[in-house]
This record gives structure tokens, C-alpha cells and sequence, in this order.
């Protein structure tokens, strides 16, 4: 029996293939219990060596995923190598995926469609809120426990949500799975949290019909029918589907990002009133005595959501802190000086929210108007970025660029870098149009100040890929049009940027 890591050991029998490697269950010899193992496919350079960097972004991205506590995702326990390989050790989860629901159930009650939908959406809405996107949700990746509790697979490969993480197979390879994949993401490799939402909408519109609406005879056919096809309301195919439901599921099903519902969550409430009276689903669902589970579960439901009185939240007899006395003791240079040390060392060791939180004690350590206050400002807001903390690096950019504004001049190459840095954090998120606006403001002011052509160029590639996920396929095709022969001039006709916009473009023209 193989053993990896010297302490799990591989079930031979239990080998299974997937998209993006495989995965074999196995037992944990150190701790006793049984667990999961994936492999992750890794690219190879062009020397025949492993590809250093997706090393290191698949550790930084399995420590992201490591925090995303739910009940609906399986806890990741390691992250390691062994000889070449990526390997993720995770909870091993008992139940059917629901690949096996669509083709053994003939026609799954809209309560149990609705209330799997629902429970996708509690741990999309957690995974958003972390910069974390699936962008591979399909049946196949979704386990219906016997206690009724849904589990959502394959976070642990899911990239870290950001504007240039769109390979992780191999060079030009996007994930997803073609007939779930939404437009923007077959079209440009885009995704934000309404990828993951548009994908949803197909899984919930399969489990009411038992067919996905896309499916084709190759994946660039499906592809073809998310970008050109509208989606088929659910009615048409099932009477008893109620009206609202359909209505839910086309906004998910939009083209275009912006369509669709703003955010799990506000999906999640809407398929709450669908979820009453789940009837028995025997052979996947226990229906027998109440499970442990579902017991801990309706007690936690009834808890009241609405604001409580004062007195409620805390006793009235509670101490209060005494108020602080002493003034706060004076910061040292020592002390920043050994804050950013370890701040570092963890930096190295891609131990990103660690060094955040140290770096952010320097910054409050330090003296406002010393040049270490600003270099320190720089590495914190760098490495919130590194860690996938979107919304508070797009913070600490803004600030940076409004603060060497002022001292300056706005034609500063920090200040024009810190703009940037907060544009891609928008897009990270999701927020395409608060992106798009920041991009080509800055494109503007940087061809007004003359700013080196490579990064002008960049900066036009990235607006023409934005303005693609963002369904504006017109603008989209004008700008990469503009910008093909100039790619070509500066870089040859053989570069691989010039490549990929003339793929691009090919795509917009047979997709007339």
C-alpha cells in the first residue's frame, strides 16, 4: 500500500479521475481516520521541470481554502507534494453526488431541487465573502449526505478569485466544465461571483428537468450555447414549477454578470420559501429516526434573526472595563523594525494573513510621516492582495494613491501602480463596471503622461478582457481590434499575447 507524506496511506481500489487530477480515499495512520486525498495535474515548462510557480499559488490558494469554515465543505486537514505532485488531504465525505440524483430520481420534488439549491448558496455566500470563487460547480461536485446536508467539492482547487488566475491544468487551459460554464468564463476565462451563480442556475434548471439545456456534442459547442442560446424557462418543461422559481432561475441564467442576482445570499432567500415539507428521498436521504445533525441544525434555525434589546445582549449586573489610565506606551523603531522581520519571514513562507496582521500592527507603530510608515503601508496592502483579501487591499490601495497624490503629484508611478492595484481588486470581486471605470480613466492619464507602451498595452488588454466577461461583446471587439496591431508591432506575430486576442477575436467573429 503507497503512503504519501509518511502518514497517509492510499486505498489501491479507490482511485478515481476527474477534470483536474485524481483522487483517492485513504487513512490517516498519525490521527486514526479515514480521508481524501487529490492530486493535482502539474504543468510543465518547456525544460521538462515542474512549474515552480503553481506550486506555490496551489499552497497559497489550499491555505485560503483551509479557512473557509462551513459544514457544507469538507475540511481541508494538509497541502504537500510528493516527487511532482500536488496533493490536498480533505474530510472524507459519505454520499451520493448528484450526478447519480438527476439520473436515478425521474422527477425530484421542487422542495428538495430548491433546498439543495439553497444550501449551495449558504456556502457560495461564505466562499464570496473570502475572494474565493468555485468556478467549477457542477452536479459531480455536489454530495447529498444522508442527513440531507449538501457538501460543495473541489474548493481546494478552486483559485483564489483574481484577475490573472484563470489557468491552473496547463497554459491556456481554463477550468470549468463546459456545460456549466458561464459565458464570460468560456469567452475570456472571467469569473466572479456570479460565474459561480450562472452556474448554479444550470444545476437547479437540471434538477428540475433532469437534462442540462446546454449539453452538445463537444465542449465548444456547449460553450457555443451559453454565449448565443438563451436559457429555456423551466415551465415549458415542467408545469409545477412555480412562476417565481422560473423568474429566479432565468436572472440566474443572464448573459451577462451584471444581470444576475447581486449575491448568494439574496439568492439564498429567495429559494427559502420553496424549501417547506421535504418529502423522503430513499437511497439518498435518511428518512428514518431524526439524525444528530438535522437535531443541532433546527434548534440553531430557531434563533431570531432580528435585532435584540439591550438588555438581552448583555446582563445588566456585567463589569465594565475599567477605563484606560496610563498613556499608551511609545512606539520604538525596534519594535516595527522586528514586527516587519517576522512579517517577512511569513511572507516567504506564503503565510499571507499572518504577515497581514503583523504589518498592520507596524503601520500603527510607526511614525505617520516617516518613509517606513509608507513602505510598510505598500507591503501590507501588497500582501492583503497575495492573501485574497480583495476588499480590504482595494482599501489600503485607494489610500496609498490619494495620500502620494497630495505629496507627489498624480503623475507619480506609485500613484498610477496603487490605481491600478485597486482596479484589479474591483475585478477580483466581481465589480467588472467599478473596474472597467477605474481602468480607462487610468489608461487616459497615462497615455496623457506618456507612460511606458508595454504597460499601456497591458492596460488595453486587460479593459478589452473585462469588457468581454462583462458580456459587452461589441465594445469588447473594438478594443481588442484597435489593439491587435499595435500588440503586433511592439511584440511580433508570434507572441503569445498576440495569440490570445486573435483567438479572442476569432471567437467574437463566429459568435455573429
Amino acid at each position: 500500500m503507497k503512503i504519501i507524506g509518511g502518514r497517509y496511506e492510499l486505498d489501491p481500489n479507490s482511485r478515481r479521475t476527474g477534470g483536474m487530477g485524481e483522487v483517492w480515499f485513504g487513512y490517516d495512520k498519525r490521527l486514526d481516520r479515514p480521508i481524501a486525498i487529490k492530486f493535482i495535474r502539474v504543468d510543465r515548462r518547456p525544460d521538462g521541470k515542474p512549474d515552480d510557480e503553481l506550486t506555490k499559488r496551489f499552497v497559497r490558494e489550499s491555505r485560503i481554502t483551509a479557512r473557509l469554515e462551513h459544514p457544507g465543505v469538507p475540511a481541508v486537514y494538509d497541502c504537500g507534494t510528493d516527487g511532482d505532485d500536488l496533493y490536498l488531504v480533505m474530510q472524507l465525505i459519505k454520499g451520493n453526488p448528484l450526478t447519480d440524483l438527476i439520473a436515478e430520481v425521474e422527477e425530484l420534488p421542487v422542495s428538495w431541487a430548491a433546498a439543495i439549491a439553497a444550501q449551495v448558496c449558504s456556502v457560495l455566500a461564505v466562499a464570496h465573502a473570502n475572494s474565493l470563487v468555485h468556478r467549477d460547480l457542477k452536479p459531480a461536485n455536489l454530495m447529498l449526505c444522508g442527513d440531507g446536508m449538501v457538501k460543495v467539492l473541489d474548493f481546494g482547487v478552486a483559485a483564489a478569485l483574481s484577475p490573472s488566475a484563470t489557468k491552473l491544468t496547463a497554459t491556456g487551459v481554463i477550468i470549468g466544465t463546459a456545460e456549466y460554464m458561464a459565458p464570460e468564463q468560456t469567452m475570456s476565462g472571467t469569473t466572479s461571483p456570479q460565474t459561480d451563480l450562472y452556474s448554479l442556475g444550470v444545476i437547479l434548471h437540471e434538477l428540475l428537468t433532469g437534462e442540462n439545456q446546454f449539453a452538445a456534442g463537444t465542449a465548444l459547442a456547449c460553450m457555443r450555447r451559453h454565449v448565443d442560446e438563451p436559457p429555456r424557462p423551466v415551465r415549458e418543461l415542467r408545469a409545477d414549477v412555480p412562476e417565481s422559481l422560473e423568474r429566479l432561475i432565468l436572472r440566474l441564467l443572464a448573459k451577462k454578470p451584471e444581470d444576475r442576482p447581486s449575491g448568494a445570499a439574496l439568492v439564498y432567500e429567495r429559494l427559502l420559501p420553496f424549501c417547506r415539507d421535504l418529502p423522503p428521498l430513499p437511497g439518498f436521504v435518511d428518512d428514518g429516526a431524526a439524525h444528530p445533525v438535522r437535531m443541532y441544525a433546527t434548534v440553531a434555525g430557531r434563533i431570531s434573526t432580528t435585532p435584540s434589546a439591550p438588555e438581552a445582549r448583555a446582563p445588566r449586573s456585567a463589569p465594565r472595563p475599567e477605563p484606560e489610565t496610563s498613556a499608551p506606551r511609545a512606539p520604538r523603531a525596534r519594535d516595527v523594525a522586528h514586527l516587519r522581520k517576522e512579517a517577512g519571514a511569513l511572507k516567504a513562507e506564503s503565510r499571507f494573513r499572518q504577515a497581514a496582521e503583523l504589518l498592520a500592527e507596524a503601520v500603527r507603530a510607526a511614525e505617520p510621516a516617516d518613509d517606513d510608515a509608507l513602505e510598510l503601508r505598500i507591503e501590507l496592502a501588497d500582501v492583503l492582495f497575495l492573501g485574497g483579501d480583495y476588499r480590504q487591499a482595494a482599501s489600503e490601495f485607494r489610500g496609498l494613491a490619494a495620500d502620494l497624490a497630495t505629496h507627489r503629484g498624480e503623475d507619480d508611478h506609485l500613484v498610477l501602480r496603487f490605481r491600478l492595484m485597486e482596479a484589479n481588486c474591483h475585478a477580483a470581486l466581481g465589480d467588472t463596471a467599478l473596474a472597467l471605470g477605474q481602468l480607462r480613466r487610468l489608461l487616459a492619464d497615462e497615455e496623457r503622461l506618456g507612460v511606458d507602451e508595454d504597460r499601456i498595452l497591458e492596460l488595453r488588454r486587460r479593459i478589452g478582457l473585462l469588457e468581454l466577461g462583462a458580456g459587452d461583446r461589441a465594445r469588447a471587439g473594438r478594443t481588442l481590434r484597435d489593439l491587435l496591431p499595435d500588440l503586433e508591432r511592439r511584440y511580433g506575430p508570434g507572441h503569445p499575447n498576440v495569440s490570445r486576442v486573435r483567438e479572442l477575436l476569432d471567437g467574437l467573429a463566429a459568435a455573429r
